[in-house]
């Protein structure tokens, strides 16, 4: 995987136009100066979270003894679900039900931007690549400046597309991710099965 295959991985991942509705949702009761910094502090946190996957996700799996093909196919079964719900959002919003007040880490930082999927692809590029951690790191980078610009502009967007385009958009992504999510099953399968003793 090239570095900029993975920041387009992870942007959609990340899935920042569908989080455009939930996040002015989220903000509408503060003040434009107050939800502009409540955005850049939930940023930074979920920035901080994935990099702490990304350079620890290594040593936890080997912590734990779990091997690439379990991480690979973890990784593809919660793509999948994340693309299945975006492509059929229930009522109480991808996230579930939020409660009122100023939000903190939950659900604008942790699950909105770094949610499993982004933790397990990162945990899974550091191990398979240990190498090329420099590499991953430049692609988290990119797609999450890429998902900060988005998301600052949300009321412009909102504005300009409206929610239907937004949905239809975040419907398209989902489908992408299921595509994805399907192929890192079989190759987690494929490398598991050609790691398996030959039957007697």
């Amino acid at each position: 995987m090239t570095t900029l295959s993975a920041a387009l991985l992870l942007f959609l991942v990340m899935d920042p136009l569908g989080n455009v509705p939930v996040f002015l949702s989220l903000l509408k009761d503060l003040s434009p100066r107050r939800r502009r910094f409540v955005l850049a502090r939930e940023l930074l946190i979920a920035l901080a979270t994935l990099l702490a996957f990304l350079y620890g996700g290594r040593l936890l799996l080997e912590a734990l003894h779990l091997r690439q093909e379990s991480v690979s196919i973890a990784g593809g079964i919660v793509l999948f679900l994340i693309g299945v719900r975006m492509i059929f959002p229930p009522k109480e919003g991808i996230f579930g039900p939020t409660h009122g007040g100023e939000p903190m880490i939950f659900p604008m930082a942790i699950p909105g931007i770094a949610g499993p999927s982004a933790m397990a692809m990162l945990m899974l590029l550091g191990h398979e690549h240990p190498g090329r951690t420099v590499d991953w790191t430049i692609a988290l980078l990119g797609a999450w400046a890429a998902t900060a610009a988005v998301l600052f502009a949300a009321t412009l967007l909102f504005k300009w597309l409206g929610e239907s385009v937004l949905g239809a958009f975040e419907k398209l992504m989902g489908m992408l991710l299921v595509a994805i999510s399907v192929q890192m099953l079989l190759d987690g399968v494929a490398s598991f099965l050609a790691a398996a003793p030959p039957a007697l």
